[in-house]
């Protein structure tokens, strides 16, 4: 009997919300790297992004588990980590954009440190980038994906095209307003709370 290893990647990420490119990103790396799981990571405190509370962290994780269930290669996980090196310990393989890949080459986020920053780059499993103009990366690390990926961002799915968004978070989204109208979340919020 022949034993079988299980590869498993990570897709790190905020998914707030996520989008149609995060789904082509996550559709290439399970395929061009012969995934047969990938894991999108949400740190409870993402790295950088500090600050984000709405939607609330229960609701963006509903909506990632609502696209799990429809798609048996994902997993959805929550972690206290928030360097990357941590999160994709174990791993196989891991998937980040260009810009973050330039992020973390960034030695303020190590303590100003340069041989922690060296040594927890070192630390990371195999990397599959997705493009992302202007930002520059190793061309061998960099996934096979439609030039449209690389121009999309949560940032733009929130704030001017919803449709940009996966078709969960814009049915969600379509319910309580939860990224592109704050007023009706807030008072989704307090209906479901009973108030």
């Amino acid at each position: 009997m022949v034993a079988t290893t299980t590869r498993r990647g990570v897709f790190p990420g905020s998914f707030n919300p996520p989008t149609t490119a995060h789904l082509a990103i996550s559709e290439a790396v399970v395929v061009q790297h012969h995934l047969d799981v990938l894991v999108w990571s949400v740190s409870r405190v993402a790295l950088a992004k500090e600050d984000v509370q709405r939607p609330r962290l229960v609701d963006r994780i509903a909506v990632l588990e609502d696209m799990a269930e429809k798609l048996d290669w994902l997993e959805i996980s929550v972690t206290e980590a928030q360097l990357l090196s941590e999160i994709a310990a174990g791993f196989d393989v891991i998937v980040m954009g260009a810009d973050k890949w330039q992020q973390i080459h960034d030695p303020v986020f190590y303590g100003d440190d340069p041989s922690r920053r060296d040594a927890s780059i070192a630390a990371l499993p195999t990397v599959a980038i997705a493009a992302r103009p202007p930002h520059g990366c190793p061309a061998d690390l960099v996934l096979d994906l439609p030039d449209w990926v690389g121009a999309v961002s949560s940032t733009q799915a929130r704030t001017t095209d919803p449709a940009l968004m996966a078709p969960e978070a814009a049915r969600f989204d379509a319910a309580t307003g939860a990224w592109t109208d704050p007023a009706h979340y807030e008072a989704w919020l307090r209906a479901e709370q009973g108030d």
